[in-house]
């Protein structure tokens, strides 16, 4: 009975002892779990407790303007508001998209003319319920099926009937939810320009309920003299697909606006403004706001350009060319046109270039992208060409009278002038004179009809004419310009064509270059349109401080010597003023004393349509030019395409020496008197919308 006692205290001591251990792990790995909470962990719990975002809001800065070498402002900007969106890229986008169209179509005017078949059935699709998409695609065609050929085959099924259920309502939010459906995640994308007063208060109000929805400060180009130049300033407008990766890698944002052509395109990264930054630091405590701090950097307009145009002289000699060309739309065997193109011969500036057509009007950037053949303008490259090479010498005189090459019609001047030497070529404009040029440097002897090097005669023709800027890039600061067509290597009737103009074609710009090197002793300068660089002016309409002036740029020299061309620009002058000039009739009296050089091809105009459509001769005129003679300051090029024949109905004569006649007389006239150019009575805008591409 003794006993028991003893054995009970036994196992109560044990099971302290094994209590007190479990208490003593217990606490050891409440401590080691305290210690990895404030040492190891404490950084993650104090962030999760305490929260800091940054939010950065990218706001769009007005592009650099654009000036004319007088300092008149010859495209702006206006500013606006833009709606955009910004899509958060979770699964739920479409829903809300969808939602957030629907209320900004009560509130927002859009045009539905870009909605194409697929946005409209993409369209009925997501409205459709369950039953009606299960119409067009049954759950046992579906099995097996990866989503997107199931997608792609629901699409094809959408019928004409199906999308006649959708209305004008219907419409209206479809080009909304397209325009935010293009967007990219975290990326505002603009649903809208130029957001009216009320449009905007009404946006403004609302914005609690449009997720994703914001008015964002904008500006679109403005072009204060209407559609003058326009096409030489180029245009604006989302990126295009196919260079997104290089915008993207050098810093622009998805949705941004930039030059897409011309000078807006060449001088982007000048002229694109720098954006300002607001930034947002908002910092959360225990799920609570408690600071929120604003940064904001400012941003500024580009750069500006000083472009070498005369606005004034611009407008003048648009209304002449428009007027003459629109006066005289019966004498042409087709569409009615003309270009015209002027420089500064001695730094290659464009002071002024127009095109017009009558049936679309105002074509300035035909100048550079539409080629002719030129006729005997470009006559002065062909003789100093043969002065160079050794052919001929100047005061040479040669038997002007029809060549008869085997196998081909008689060929000659439009008269027999019997012997001629390089000036009086160049002043009664002989043809004959060139193809004796054209046979001597191919080696053709008329006498034994043997024989032609044509591949030396073709090669040294457009080497030399290249020297001149005909058949090669002009230079201008454009993304891109027209070189014309060259007419190959063919037969040696064609190689005397050649040296007449009427075989390769060339633009106006180039026309303009090879009269310019002539005038300017046979350096030939880069063209262009911009002078000089400078910072966003502080005082409006007034440009800032100089960034960077281009000096002209010499391309080369022609081969010629000095002599040669002397002797070339005499002949030139004689075209004016000499007693059988062809262009005396105009400008025999001109106190700024130009020379000049006239200009004919002949060409045929496929005209009409289906059992209608024939053949129609006609000519191209043509007259280059400089003046003053002894000092020129302004180089010219005309070109007018396709008049009828002196001998049909309707003919006009000597319509590119109109043009040239009132334009010098323009010129000089505005070195005594200038007005400044004439206002639009409404300034046009750059609608961005046509430049988008529709793929982005």
């Amino acid at each position: 009975m003794e006993k028991a006692p003893r054995k009970k205290r036994h196992h109560v001591t044990l099971r302290l002892n094994v209590l007190f251990f479990a208490i003593f792990i217990l606490f050891s790995l409440l401590i080691l779990r305290l210690g990895m909470v404030q040492i190891v962990e404490g950084d993650v719990h104090n962030a999760n407790l305490q929260r800091t975002s940054n939010n950065v809001a990218r706001i769009d800065a007005p592009r650099g303007i654009m000036f004319d070498r007088y300092g008149h402002v010859v495209v702006d900007n206006r500013l606006e508001l833009s709606l955009t969106y910004t899509s958060q890229g979770n699964t739920r986008d479409m829903e809300e998209m969808l939602d957030v169209a629907k209320k900004l179509e009560k509130i927002i005017t859009v045009e539905t003319d870009k909605i194409t078949e697929r946005d409209r059935k993409d369209y009925w699709l997501l409205t459709a319920s369950e039953e009606d998409r299960y119409e067009l695609v049954t759950l046992e065609e579906r099995k097996d099926l990866p989503q997107k050929e199931e997608y792609d085959l629901e699409i094809e099924r959408v019928s004409d009937v199906h999308l006649q259920t959708l209305t004008e309502e219907d419409e209206r939010i479809l080009a909304i939810f397209r325009e935010m459906n293009q967007g990219y995640a975290m990326t505002p994308q603009r649903i809208k320009r130029n957001v009216t007063e009320e449009e905007a208060h009404m946006i403004g109000e609302m914005l609690d309920e449009l997720p994703g929805v914001d008015l964002l400060r904008d500006a679109s180009r403005e072009y204060p003299y209407g559609d003058s130049l326009m096409g030489v300033f180029g245009k604006t407008g989302q990126i295009p697909r196919e260079k997104l990766n290089y915008y993207l890698s050098v810093g622009y944002d998805r949705s941004d606006i930039v030059g897409t052509s011309y000078l807006e395109e060449q001088y982007e990264d000048v002229l694109r403004g720098q954006k300002a930054e607001v930034e947002s630091v908002t910092t959360m405590t225990g799920g609570q706001e408690v600071d929120r701090l604003v940064n904001e950097r400012l941003g500024s307009r580009g750069y500006d350009l000083v472009l070498s145009i005369d606005m004034e002289m611009q407008q003048h000699l648009e209304e002449i060319v428009e007027k003459k060309i629109s006066n005289s739309r019966h004498g042409f065997v087709d569409v009615g046109s003309a270009y015209v193109v002027m420089l500064n011969p001695k730094t290659g500036d464009v002071i002024a270039m127009t095109g017009y057509r009558t049936d679309r009007g105002p074509d300035q950037l035909g100048v550079v992208n539409a080629a002719f053949e030129m006729g005997s303008s470009i006559k002065g490259a062909s003789v100093l060409t043969g002065y160079h090479t050794g052919v001929v010498s100047p005061g040479q005189s040669l038997y002007d009278t029809p060549i008869q090459l085997p196998g081909a019609p008689p060929m000659g001047s439009y008269t027999n002038m019997g012997w001629v030497n390089g000036q009086t070529a160049l002043e009664r404009s002989s043809n004959v004179y060139m193809f004796r040029i054209a046979m001597a440097l191919a080696g053709y002897n008329l006498s034994s009809n043997c024989c032609w090097n044509l591949e030396k005669g073709y090669g040294e023709a457009r080497y030399y004419f290249g020297q001149f800027g005909l058949g090669v890039e002009t230079g201008i600061d454009l993304p891109s310009e027209y070189i014309g067509v060259n007419g190959g290597i063919q037969q040696g009737g064609n190689l005397l064509h050649l040296f007449i103009g009427q075989l390769d074609t060339y633009t106006t710009l180039q026309l303009g270059q090879y009269i310019a090197t002539i005038a300017n002793d046979g350096y030939r300068m880069q063209t262009r349109l911009v002078t000089e660089i400078r910072e966003p002016s502080t005082e409006i309409g007034s440009p800032g401080a100089l960034v960077q002036q281009f000096e002209p740029r010499v391309l080369n020299r022609i081969d010629m010597s000095e002599a040669h061309i002397r002797d070339v620009q005499q002949g030139l002058r004689r075209v004016a003023v000499g007693g059988r000039g062809t262009a005396r009739d105009k400008f025999s009296g001109k106190s700024y004393q130009p020379a000049l050089k006239t200009g004919t091809a002949q060409v045929s105009v496929v005209v009409g349509e289906g059992d209608n459509r024939r053949v129609v001769k006609g000519n191209n005129q043509a007259l280059v030019g400089y003046a003053p003679y002894d000092d020129p300051e302004v180089a010219f090029a005309i070109i007018v395409p396709n008049a009828r024949v002196d001998s049909a109905p309707g003919a006009v004569r000597g319509m590119a020496q109109d043009i040239g006649s009132e334009m010098l007389d323009q010129y000089f006239k505005l070195k005594e008197e200038r007005r400044g150019p004439k206002l639009a009575d409404e300034p046009l805008v750059n609608d961005e919308d046509d430049e988008e591409n529709e793929e982005n």
